[in-house]
């Protein structure tokens, strides 16, 4: 029986997602670690169930206004959850941080130091000081009026957006305009305006080129379309909008990736001439603190800020501010993100590093008595840093709080208090409490897929290491803090790129090896291919040429809205629709293939525009997605889903799981590719329809690499993947790696960074970055097979490393 102090926070009927039932009883005041395969129900008991009903009695106590419209989001599905305290969440998810967010405004060290110049910082003789908002880029006080605070100005130029000047413009001269219809218009309207859009751009006049690529003029004027046959076009008032303006306005305002990509290939961005980069005004930088400007300070590694505010000195007030500037930057540091600078933008940052700044945050916060429920702190970051995430973990605890972790990182599984193992497998074969309990107890259930990774410690498997088949080597990488650094990569092998976080593994791989290799050109003084900009961060690269192909697998979302999805993503989607309008029920209607699309008129549900979900808007919290009250979340309308296929309507099929679903489509090649490729890198568990919007960045990564997979293979490729194990329980990763593995067997060449250290004794070459993050790392401090690198000295990923190869 519950009583008002019950030490326990009781769970009774969770039936959240695949939950079957579950009814667990998990102690306070502890550090709890909920285990279990990816999809096993893990996340949804502890942030779906928990977290939810914990920010649902919240939400209770707003005003009824606002409850009226939070009643929409929905309540967890459980029968009843007592003892629960108030609960802060810690997500991977996450949000869409501008260019004004960093650093700094994340852990809000930015305030202090803000204080420490407003306060104590040393004032040019006569001036008069400034309050705190003056220091700051993101307030009209203190930004640069030049470059609005933002430290780079954008620039083009005649050569950048007219590249082929032989072309007229009706042929494509004005490259960084859109294509389609609304390429179309804007040379319709210059056409209209008198411009001789089929002369040669070069044969323009001067004066004409200037205005048509600059000009911040607008005309209306009306076009006449050419007709065409079939076609009735009439007359309409076209808008002009000069390449510079489109360019810059895409730039800013666009929410495709893709499009501002491409206008951002048509741009020069250089520091600001009047701020010089620093991002504020003269009277904020006319002030220094030890001899340094805010902005110099704010570009400073946090352990290089901090060693330099520990011997700054100063009179009592800077001696206060410094301390509680020191005792913030220190919990950072601790956490392994001592290579951050404060001015360093969140778009930058992994969800692992944004997770971990907020977790610093919260430990100065001072809140007791709270339940904290964190979804893999330890994602990204190198196993040298795990015991101080521990201790951080720790801490929190013994102020007076409870610490819910959602984890795969057998480490910190073994420093729990209590266990939850749920299980045993994904999906619908998932869903049920396997053990609740401590760690050690966990021995005694041998359904659970975590009990072979926690205790059996054999030695590891014996393995033939690959003889590569080519080098790809780089010479003098200079970018950002990997300074002239001489870096072989073997083709045809398994190779896995260490270090520490911040070391410059991304920088050398993700940044600097795939841009040569994205857009090779033959280079001007030699015949090996380079590219623009990658070609500026490397003085040569050799070896380049053996590669066909790069796929480069990130861990950045499929989609940001509902609408997109796994099946649209693999195009198993376009298969889907395809057999249901060749069905009799849709043959007399009349349905064809779009029909059974959520993203067109016809078949959808009009109300949610086929997304499924309504967006509701919470005022004054962030709006959250809700089922639509129409359809219910099956996205379409009544009439399209009286067409069945072998009894399921379309609402359904996308409801299966990829598992159930092979099953289903059993004898339909097209649909069986797509479906046995989910499969074999481990995402049986996930529904077809799936909301990009609910997977995580892991899941995300693996269903990029199928939808690759899936492909007929050209030449030989490289496959680069940034983590690919983030959010995978250790028997996913078995399964991922067989795959990966699978790839480096029929001749192509698979380049991964990663951490975890099970994956790096089974690669055929290490190249380990360090020794530190920033700029305490960026130089290759061993390379060699994985024994080579488990004893070399000066290495951090070392004693990790021969830890591994000494179990299995």
């Amino acid at each position: 029986m519950p009583t008002p102090h019950d030490p326990y926070v009781r769970v009774r009927g969770a039936r959240e997602h695949n939950l079957r039932d579950v009814s667990v009883d998990i102690p306070r005041d502890t550090l709890t670690v909920f285990t279990g395969v990816s999809g096993s129900g893990k996340s949804s008991l502890a942030f779906g169930t928990i977290y939810a009903e914990a920010q649902r009695r919240y939400f209770e106590s707003v005003a009824p206004y606002a409850r009226r419209l939070i009643h929409q989001v929905g309540a967890p599905a459980v029968g009843e959850v007592t003892g629960l305290p108030p609960a802060v969440s810690l997500e991977q998810r996450r949000s869409a941080p501008g260019a004004r967010s960093s650093v700094g405004t994340v852990t809000t060290l930015s305030n202090s130091l803000r204080m420490l110049f407003s306060r104590a910082g040393d004032y040019p003789a006569g001036a008069e000081r400034l309050d705190s908002d003056a220091f700051s880029p993101n307030t009209a006080a203190g930004a640069c009026p030049a470059c609005h605070g933002l430290g780079l100005v954008h620039r083009t130029t005649e050569e950048l957006l007219v590249p082929d000047p032989s072309l007229s413009i009706r042929e494509g001269a004005i490259a960084a305009w859109p294509g389609a219809w609304q390429g179309k218009n804007l040379r319709d309207v210059l056409d209209a305006l008198g411009h001789d859009v089929d002369r040669p751009w070069r044969e323009l006049p001067a004066k004409e080129r200037e205005w048509i690529l600059f000009t911040d003029e607008q005309p209306v004027v009306t076009v006449h379309p050419v007709r065409e046959a079939g076609r009735i076009q009439r007359p309409y008032q076209g808008t002009y909008m000069s390449a510079r303006r489109y360019v810059l306005h895409t730039f800013a305002d666009s929410r495709s990736r893709t499009l501002r990509a491409k206008a951002e290939r048509f741009l020069t961005s250089a520091p600001c001439p009047q701020c010089h980069g620093s991002r504020l005004r003269p009277q904020a930088l006319a002030v220094t603190f030890a001899g340094r400007t805010i902005a110099e300070l704010a570009a400073l590694p946090l352990s290089s800020l901090a060693e330099l505010l520990d011997g700054a000195g100063g009179d009592g007030t800077a001696r206060m501010l410094t301390a509680d500037l020191l005792a913030r930057i220190a919990t950072v540091t601790e956490l392994g993100l001592g290579y951050l600078s404060l001015d360093r933008t969140a778009p930058t940052l992994s969800s692992g590093e944004l997770q971990r700044l907020r977790l610093a945050t919260q430990l100065r916060s001072g809140l007791f008595g709270v339940v904290y429920v964190l979804d893999e702190p330890s994602a990204g970051l190198h196993p040298a840093d795990t015991a101080s995430l521990l201790g951080v973990l720790g801490r929190l605890k013994e102020a007076g709080n409870t610490v819910f972790v959602v984890e795969h990182q057998m480490d910190v599984v073994r420093r729990a208090d209590w266990l939850v193992d749920v299980g045993p497998l994904a999906g619908e074969h998932g869903g049920r409490v396997l053990h609740s309990g401590p760690p050690a107890g966990l021995a005694q259930v041998p359904e659970s897929a975590t009990r072979r990774f926690l205790f059996d410690q054999g030695p590891a498997p014996e393995r033939t290491v690959r003889t590569p088949a080519g080098w790809l080597r780089l010479t003098g990488v200079d970018r950002h803090n990997v300074r002239g650094v001489d870096a072989a990569f073997p083709l045809g092998v398994f190779t896995a790129v260490t270090g520490v976080s911040g070391s410059g593994k991304s920088t050398l791989t993700g940044q600097v090896l795939a841009g040569l290799l994205a857009d090779r050109r033959p280079s001007a003084d030699s015949g090996e291919p380079g590219t623009e900009p990658a070609r500026r961060w490397c003085a040569s690269a050799e070896g380049l040429a053996a590669v066909d192909r790069l796929v480069q697998v990130d861990q950045r979302p499929i989609g940001r809205t509902p609408r997109s999805n796994l099946a649209t993503y693999t195009g198993l989607f376009d298969v889907v629709r395809k057999l249901f309008a060749a069905t009799d029920t849709a043959g007399e209607r009349g349905y064809k293939a779009g029909r059974f699309s959520f993203n067109v008129a016809g078949g959808r549900c009009e109300t949610c525009q086929g997304e499924g979900f309504v967006s509701v808007e919470l005022l004054f919290l962030p709006s959250t997605y809700a089922p639509c009250p129409d359809c219910h979340g099956a996205r379409y309308n009544a009439e399209t889903l009286e067409v069945t296929l072998r009894g399921l309507d379309i609402a359904q099929v996308l409801d299966l799981t990829v598992e159930s679903a092979a099953g289903f489509f059993a004898g339909t090649a097209a649909a069986e590719r797509s479906l046995r490729t989910l499969l074999d890198v481990g995402l049986g568990y996930l529904r077809l329809g799936q909301p990009a919007t609910e997977l995580s960045g892991g899941e995300a990564q693996r269903i990029k690499l199928a939808a690759e997979l899936q492909r007929t293979r050209r030449g030989h490729t490289l496959y680069l993947l940034d983590e690919p194990t983030t959010g995978l329980h250790p028997a996913d990763v078995e399964v991922l790696m067989r795959q990966l593995h699978g790839l480096v067997d029929a001749g192509d060449t698979v380049v991964v960074v990663e951490h975890d250290m099970a994956v790096v004794a089974g690669a055929d070459w290490v190249i380990d970055l360090g020794p530190g993050g920033g700029d305490r790392g960026g130089r290759i401090v061993a390379a060699g097979t994985p024994a080579e690198v488990a004893a070399a000295p000066g290495s951090r990923t070392a004693p990790y490393l021969a830890a591994s190869l000494n179990r299995s």
